[in-house]
């Protein structure tokens, strides 16, 4: 009878706490590289709304994932940009990558412009004086924790240190992109191998055999645990470094793979994302175990394509049956999973009562890297300031699993570099899907493809041809939103800048 007694007054307790919490915890959980069909769980849904598996759905093992997309909605066509920097710039901001122009990846040392691109191009990335969604927060009086992959800015810049655009704390991020090593032996790279790209401020952690997705996992709930104590709600962007090469076997999950007829370095990507769906997990479970749960939104979602060792010669790559892969101008670029969920749903609390997410659904209608920031302002009830543009929407109404009528339904990915895609505009608009490439070796002579993705989903058919007037009313629309946006464009051998041509 004492323990029943304890028990009821520790659930009491817990309720009153979750009551008197007055805004509520934000997580989003970033993972690098990471596209559509790198999971168990179907994103892709027939026109109907029902979910399609894919082959590629039922070899990842990702329970936890499973578990999420169960108690929140997930995105069918969820759009980021094509490479890492310009999507979580974008994050951060709200903003197009043609608005802030970190329109590249950032490599830390050196202007990665590539030959043609433009001159002026943001590579430093953010800096103090920028507005952003943690420093929105903080000064809303969240506690703002920033732990793993931050890619902000080169080396030597303001937005190498995430503390410097908003974030309280700050664990394991720098400039860099990619982990010099996962593994505590070789301290993340500081003890040998690639010490350029070391992962910083993990030193507890080094020889040890603590992989580098359970480390910031452990460090991330530490950081929660303090937040609950200090009774502040908290912004925790959880941004992995996983799945990102070098591809490190997770020695957790091998065996897992041990009979894949896939190469071996595909299986080695797979315990990538086996452990980091354990990490989100591990994050759930924490929250249930402090009582925080209900009241914790989490944004799960890739930051570009996928970059999974996988292909064939057919150019079927690691996002099949999508077309293309991290850096390039298709579908399996840019498109990437989505989830949003109340951690333990319950319709009787509060926040979920005047934010609420639809349980095991998909929305099918567009949603982008852009909107998460208006979205998470949305949520905590935070104003914006009026002096910051902003480029998306508030998901607000799609997460409840309706229709936003009010939303356009297009995406415009600009990349005015040189990569797996070169110098080429994507403009999604409706169910059309136009990619300019701008040539700055003929510039007289760009060239496009055109493609209806409500028939041909896979970009098999190019219409350019043969709907002539539909490509011009394409360009000139994607030329208007660029010139609105303000982009950045490449350039020829002489200097000149290339702006799109109307046919």
């Amino acid at each position: 009878m004492k323990n029943k007694i304890s028990s009821i007054i520790l659930l009491s307790g817990t309720t009153l706490a979750m009551q008197a919490q007055e805004k509520p915890n934000v997580i989003v959980f970033l993972v690098d590289d990471m596209g559509l069909m790198d999971t168990q769980v179907p994103f892709m849904s027939d026109r109907k709304g029902n979910p399609v598996r894919y082959p590629l759905n039922n070899w990842y093992h990702t329970p936890n994932m499973e578990r999420l997309a169960n108690r929140g909605i997930r995105f069918s066509t969820f759009y980021a940009q094509s490479v890492s920097s310009p999507t979580r710039t974008s994050l951060m901001t709200g903003q197009n990558a043609t608005r802030h122009h970190v329109t590249n990846w950032i490599n830390s040392e050196t202007n990665n412009k590539t030959p043609h691109g433009p001159s002026d191009w943001n590579w430093k990335g953010l800096t103090s004086n920028d507005v952003t969604l943690p420093r929105v927060l903080q000064q809303a009086g969240y506690h703002t924790i920033h732990v793993g992959k931050a890619h902000f800015g080169s080396m030597g810049s303001e937005g190498e240190n995430p503390q410097n655009i908003g974030f309280d704390v700050n664990i394991a991020g720098s400039s860099i992109g990619e982990p010099g090593s996962y593994y505590g032996e070789s301290g993340y790279g500081f003890l040998k191998g690639n010490r350029q790209r070391a992962v910083p401020g993990l030193e507890k952690y080094h020889g040890t055999n603590v992989f580098l997705s359970d480390a910031l996992t452990m460090e991330a709930n530490a950081e929660i645990t303090k937040a609950v104590e200090d009774k502040k709600p908290f912004f925790l962007y959880m941004a992995h470094y996983a799945v990102h090469a070098p591809f490190e076997p997770d020695p957790r999950f091998l065996s897992n793979y041990s009979s894949s007829d896939k190469p071996a370095n595909a299986n080695y990507f797979a315990t990538l994302i086996e452990g980091m769906d354990k990490s989100l997990g591990d994050i759930m479970d924490k929250l249930e175990d402090l009582g925080i749960a209900e009241n914790t939104l989490i944004i799960f979602l890739g930051d570009n394509g996928s970059d999974a060792p996988l292909g064939d010669e057919k150019g079927h790559f690691s996002s099949a049956p999508l077309r293309g892969k991290k850096g390039t101008e298709y579908e399996g670029g840019t498109r990437v999973p989505c989830i949003v969920s109340w951690a333990k749903p319950n319709p009787k609390n509060n926040f979920q009562k005047s934010f609420p997410v639809k349980q095991n659904a998909i929305q099918q209608q567009i949603g982008t890297v852009l909107d998460i920031y208006p979205t998470i302002l949305s949520l905590t009830g935070i104003k914006d300031t009026g002096n910051h543009p902003v480029d998306g929407f508030d998901l607000k109404i799609q997460i409840a699993g309706k229709t936003n009528k009010n939303r356009k339904n297009s995406f415009l990915m600009h990349f005015p570099h040189a990569h797996r895609g070169n110098y080429f505009t994507s403009y999604r608009n409706g169910d059309w899907k136009l990619i300019y490439w701008y040539q700055p070796e003929t510039p007289a002579k760009p060239t496009y493809e055109l493609y209806n993705l409500a028939t041909d989903p896979f970009e098999n058919y190019d219409l350019s041809d043969r709907l002539k007037d539909i490509l011009s009313h394409m360009i000139k629309q994607m030329a208007i939103q660029l010139e609105h946006e303000g982009a950045l464009y490449p350039e020829d051998a002489s200097g000149n800048i290339l702006k799109p041509i109307i046919p």
